[in-house]
């Protein structure tokens, strides 16, 4: 399969409020010739607040916010066609699972398009971070990296790829941190090709599962404190709420566990180390042969043939496999109990509130390609509140003009209620971001930063247009 390598800068760090301003991304063949590329900057939405601070990071003023042509519902569009085009792919980035894929969903989920567009269609997903880590664990020499205060080796993109001869120009601009990444994948396809190979068998859920089911045991990493992690494990069950796989760590002895009461085991199972880790099969887990565990302490003590004898007195023992799921299954609930106290605005609803009935799908469908005067029309026959909402949000954002005054009124003064709240909202507010730039001013004119601070001018000129447009709403 090809490989679309991709990269977002935001206004902030929330998927669910802020928005994407650029895309970067190309597309390479299996031996990562260019085949093609995307690049587009957007406006800021209406009624969006940007954080000061990423901003900064990725260089972008208040100027390039208000002058770009294209808007965000513009830039989605166009990156929704060119992804379509390059279907299908595994779609690929740097930190890309943990961080841009969630604001690819969610702003597919409130831009009226399907959220899973790297997961259908024959898509698979894929993050060179954790597969950097994998290879660094296994193949030590593989990449230089820098290292933290602490010891521990540093994975920061804008310091790895000049660290690696790989030309990183323009780091936080998306294109620019597409190509290292391309570069970083190269190094790891080259220096570590087991981890590389195996990487490509592990990039969507079904193969996830097939390899745990199938193996005995085999050998996974988790990243947590700054150090990756490895674990050599025996499939017992899937999560009954997540449906992740959930293995037993085989340096532990499975026999102290078999025959303790559910209330024991539940308790034995809080503690630290787990005796039970989730392979989470649809984060792009790197799974290796076991043999690769045999160098890390816990496991080279014991052996393969110990392990091997561990792993088959779990795979034999169906009742203690149902009843580990047992207690996952209780504590689910009880964390879907609390969560069910919360109040869930439509944009966090992506997990929690259903996917689209076909109805609603075909609505969807209808609103893109209909003119805006007949949007509004369209918008009334979504089942489903949520898109009616967004649909009537992207009309205000696009062509307010077409919206009835009482309705325009209404959508505007709740965008006011949000972004000039004194409290301590979920979403970025006004006041928050005045507080940030105070901070962030104190810390620029200590390093004498000229630069920044004329940056920070701008940007607090910038706010006051936002606080003036909603201030008397």
């Amino acid at each position: 399969m090809n490989y679309a390598f991709y990269d977002f800068e935001t206004t902030g760090r929330s998927g669910t409020w802020d928005q994407i301003i650029q895309v970067g991304a190309v597309l390479v063949n299996a031996e990562f010739q260019e085949l093609d590329r995307f690049e587009a900057k957007c406006s800021l939405r209406p009624g969006l607040v940007p954080e000061p601070g990423a901003l900064l990071v990725n260089k972008t003023t208040p100027d390039m916010l208000r002058k770009t042509n294209l808007s965000h519902y513009g830039l989605v569009n166009q990156m929704l066609q060119t992804f379509k085009k390059w279907t299908p792919s595994i779609f690929i980035g740097y930190n890309s699972i943990g961080f841009d894929e969630e604001f690819l969903r969610k702003t597919l989920f409130k831009t009226l398009n399907d959220p899973y567009l790297t997961q259908f269609d024959g898509n698979k997903r894929g993050d060179i971070l954790g597969l950097i880590r994998t290879a660094h664990l296994y193949y030590p020499d593989c990449v230089k990296t820098p290292t933290s205060d602490k010891g521990n080796a540093v994975f920061k993109l804008d310091q790895l790829a000049p660290l690696n001869g790989i030309e990183h120009g323009n780091a936080h601009d998306a294109i620019g941190d597409v190509i290292a990444t391309i570069g970083i994948a190269k190094i790891i396809a080259n220096k570590a090709p087991a981890v590389w190979k195996s990487s490509l068998m592990t990039t969507s859920k079904s193969e996830v599962n097939t390899i745990v089911q199938n193996e005995k045991l085999f050998c996974f990493n988790e990243y947590f404190y700054g150090k990756a992690r490895p674990y050599v494990v025996t499939f017992l069950c899937f999560h009954p709420k997540y449906n992740w796989p959930q293995c037993f760590d085989l340096k532990e002895d499975p026999n102290i566990y078999l025959n303790m009461s559910m209330q024991d085991l539940k308790e034995a199972m809080k503690k630290s180390p787990k005796i039970i880790r989730s392979v989470k099969n649809n984060k792009h887990p790197i799974i290796m042969n076991p043999k690769f565990g045999e160098n890390f302490d816990g496991y080279k003590q014991l052996g393969i043939k110990k392990l091997m004898e561990r792993a088959e007195i779990l795979q034999n023992n169906e009742e203690f496999k149902k009843k580990v799921s047992r207690v996952l299954e209780e504590e689910a609930q009880e964390k879907d109990d609390l969560d069910s106290q919360l109040d869930v605005e439509a944009e966090e609803s992506i997990y929690s509130g259903g996917f689209a009935s076909e109805q609603d799908k075909s609505n969807m469908k209808e609103f893109h390609q209909s003119e805006w005067k007949d949007k509004l029309f369209v918008a009334d026959k979504f089942k489903d509140a949520r898109f009616n909402y967004f649909a009537k949000r992207l009309i205000y954002e696009e062509n307010p003009s077409i919206l009835p005054k009482d309705m325009y009124n209404e959508i505007h003064r709740a965008i006011a209620k949000q972004i000039l709240s004194t409290n301590d909202e979920k979403w970025n507010t006004i006041p928050k971001a005045y507080n940030e730039l105070d901070n962030l001013r104190v810390k620029y004119e200590e390093a004498d930063d000229q630069e920044r601070l004329g940056m920070m001018n701008d940007l607090n000129k910038f706010l006051e247009e936002i606080e003036n447009k909603y201030q008397d709403a």
